[in-house]
Order: C-alpha cells, then structure tokens, then sequence
C-alpha cells in the first residue's frame, strides 16, 4: 500500500515499523467524524474559491457514498490503510478520480486528527450526559418513592443517626449531578476548532477558519495552530470526568454490596443483574457491582497512562500523541456501560423498608436525639453527651436498646427525662425534626430541586 506521504522515501517501510506505527485498527472508530471534518473542508474550499464547486459536488458525493457503504457494511475499513483518514482519502481518489486528491489542500493530518478527536469527544460527552440524566432520573424515583423509609445513617461503617433512603440516595444524586456539570463545563471549554492550523503553522491557502468552525458547530476556531494539533487537554479532562464518575459508582455499587448481604438485606437484586455459583446453589451474588467496582481501576488506569504520554511532549504533534485514543475509547466504553448497567439494577431492585427500619432502631442510632432531648430542658450538650453515654453503657450490659429503658432508668440518670423521651427518640421524630437544608427532615425541598436540575439537563 503506498502511502499519502511516499514521495521521500526510496525504500518500503520494515513490515514491522509498519505495523507498529499504523493506527487504523483503532482510529476507524472516528470514520464519522473524519468525514463530517472533510465535508466542511471541502465546502469552505470552495466558498473561499480553492476548489471550484463541481470538484466540491464530487467530494461531498464520494464522501457521502463512503460513510453509507462503510455503515450498511457495503465497505470494509481494511487494515491494509496506515490509518482512518488515509483509508478515506484513498477510497475517494478510487471513486471519483482526480478531484478526490484534492481533499487534503490547506489540511494535515495534524489538524485532521485533531478535530477528528474533538468532534468525537464532544459526541461522547452528549453520550455520557444523557447516561447521567438516565441514572438520576432513576435516583430521583427512588428518593421520591422512599421519603419514609427509615434506615441507619452511617459514619466509620458504624451506625450513626437514623435517615432515610431518600435522603441517603439523596447524596448520590447530588454527586452524579456535579458529574453532569463537570461534563458541560468541559464541553463548553473543549468546543474550539483546531481545523486549519495545518501541521504546527497554518498554511498559505486563503482559508477561512471561523467557516469551518461554525459548520462543524464549534464556538471559534482555536487562536494558536501549535496548541491546535498538540492540545489533548479535553482528553485529560474527559477521563478525568470519567474517573470520577467511575468513583461515584464504586461508592454506590460498594453499598449495594454491603445492603445485599445476607446481614444487612436492605435490598434483593433482581435475578436479571445478579448471577449464582457454580457450587453453592444458595448464592445470589452481586457480580454487576462488584465488576463495576473492578472497572473503575481500569478508568484510573487510563487516566495516569494519557498524562504519562503527553508529560514530556515539545510542541508540536509527535508521533506519542496517538497513544491518546485506545485509552480514551477502552476508558469511554467502559464508563457508558457501567452507567447503563447501574441504571438498570437499581431501577429493577427492591428495597427491604421494615429490614432497613429495624436495622435503624439498633446500634443506638438514635443516642444523638437523647441528648438533643436533655439540651432542650437546659442542660448544655456536653453534659447530656455524658448522661446519654452513661445509659447506651447500661444498654450494652442489658443487651437492649435505648427505646427498651423504663422511664425510671431514665430518670436514675437525670430528672429532667418525661415519658415524652420515647416520642423524641423515635425513628420519626428523629428524621422529621432534623429540618436545617439538606437534613433529612427537608426532603421535600431537595427532591423539588432534583426535579428542577433534572428538567435542566
């Protein structure tokens, strides 16, 4: 196979170097977006008189004939081309003749390569967004579904204060919105052309950049052609996004873990997004969270590999720079599907509310409230903190829970407890009067917000 750049060279290329340097094996995956940069190559070409409209007409044609047969599976992408843009110029040359040379006037695959990437990760952002906007909607539900279903609130993995489910998955939605706004800010930051900074230097065609940019939906073309083929920022950002998103679906999916558990049973997984073992016919196994817990390792992976590569790069393009897309594309696939997958099995999982109530009601998870009770009659909080601790003491030695005491017992401690202590330390009481923004007790207003946020997106 010649290649675009064989005029040098008197000697074919080591089979070997060959092989090693080509790229198409993965960069086919930016076909679509190597031909909507052609596309508007070609048209400003024209505008600014480069082409005349008749050569325009019969690349935009063969361009179109392209992407159609490579999509009906008409057209393979053989492997035999160094790399995507290669393939597509070759096929167009062998379509149309003369004219399809011309693609490449006022262009280097610099450039090409360049907003080929930026075309796809902006893509691939709308993707990931959309992905969000599935899995908070879905925690939305279950926090609508759920403001009265009370559950043990944890710190150090012990027992801490009694909440909600809704308000527990509360913290989730809040999380994977500050994912889905990181994910438009960086759209917003990323959207720059880079088409038409050639090599590293621009060109001496008369080319009109602004053009191209707006028929390719960017804001602007880039300021500085160096940065325009050697910038990989975006991709940075893009797997930085990804990583952590990957750690906001670790934490959730580690809980899931956890509630699954035959000690907690918070929650039963459906069959469809659980598996079995092949020896012990009991088991109902967590696989999809743990695997999206595994996976996670790998995005982080990914994100440490793109800075190595780009750390001790001098300007302008250099031939490590390819090494951006296996990681970005493997780190994008893998992140898409774990969403969709954590969607899918919290949306068909059932929640175990009497099991996550009783769980509350133990662990003293409600000594907080006690001692909010005595602050109420006058005494200063780090003396009822020590009353309270002297009854939990008492407790554990009885092997019962706060709510089991006799009201003598209370009183031994101190004389301001009422029979109206059993009242303030239930588990309704304890959530609805905890109404300072964003408690448990001012669920109402969060989840107005979440809806707000939600139709935002």
């Amino acid at each position: 196979m010649a290649q675009l750049w064989g005029g040098r060279f008197t000697r074919e290329t080591d089979k070997l170097v060959y092989a090693f340097n080509q790229s198409i094996a993965f960069d086919r995956r930016l076909l679509a977006q190597d031909i909507r940069g052609s596309r508007a190559h070609v048209r400003m070409l024209a505008r600014q008189g480069i082409l005349t409209e008749t050569e325009r007409d019969q690349i935009l044609e063969g361009l179109d004939g392209i992407e159609r047969d490579a999509a009906s599976g008409k057209l393979l992408i053989s492997e035999s081309y160094e790399d995507v843009h290669s393939f597509v110029e070759a096929v167009l040359t062998e379509r149309i003749g003369e004219a399809g040379k011309k693609l490449h006037t006022g262009r280097s695959r610099n450039d090409q390569v360049a907003v080929d990437m930026r075309l796809y990760i902006r893509d691939e952002l709308d993707a990931v967004r959309g992905l969000l906007k599935e899995l908070l909607g879905t925690i939305l539900s279950i926090m609508e579904e759920n403001t009265e279903t009370f559950m043990p609130g944890f710190t150090h993995l012990q027992k801490a204060q009694p909440v909600t489910l809704a308000h527990h998955m509360g913290a989730y939605f809040e999380m994977f919105r500050r994912d889905a706004e990181h994910i438009a800010s960086l759209r917003i930051r990323m959207n720059v052309c880079p088409l038409g900074s050639g090599a590293l230097a621009g060109t001496t065609y008369p080319l009109d950049r602004e053009y191209s940019a707006r028929l390719l939906g960017f804001d602007r073309a880039c300021d500085n052609s160096m940065d325009g083929v050697s910038d990989r920022d975006y991709v940075i950002e893009f797997i930085s996004c990804l990583s952590v998103i990957m750690m906001h679906l670790s934490r959730l999916s580690e809980e899931i873990i956890i509630w699954n558990s035959n000690e907690y049973r918070f929650i039963e997984l459906d069959d469809t997004y659980a598996t079995g073992s092949s020896i012990m016919p009991q088991k109902k196994n967590p696989d999809i969270a743990e695997l999206i817990r595994g996976k996670t390792g790998r995005v982080y992976g990914a994100m440490t590999q793109i800075l190595t590569v780009m750390k001790g790069i001098p300007l302008a393009y250099n031939k490590d720079m390819q090494e951006d897309k296996e990681v970005v594309f493997d780190a994008i696939d893998t992140a898409k599907g774990c969403l969709r997958l954590m969607e899918g099995q919290l949306s068909s999982a059932r929640w175990n509310a009497p099991r996550m109530a009783e769980s509350a009601c133990q662990g003293y998870a409600n000594a907080t409230d006690a001692a909010d009770y005595l602050v109420g009659k006058g005494m200063p909080f780090r003396d009822a903190h020590t009353v309270i601790g002297r009854l939990v003491l008492s407790c554990i030695a009885a092997g019962c829970k706060l709510d089991d005491l006799p009201l003598a017992s209370w009183k031994a401690e101190s004389p301001l407890f009422e029979e109206d202590i059993y009242e303030a330390i239930s588990l309704k009481a304890c959530v609805e009067r905890r109404m300072t923004k964003g408690a448990p007790g001012d669920m109402e207003n969060e989840i107005r917000s979440s809806r707000d946020f939600l139709a935002s997106l």
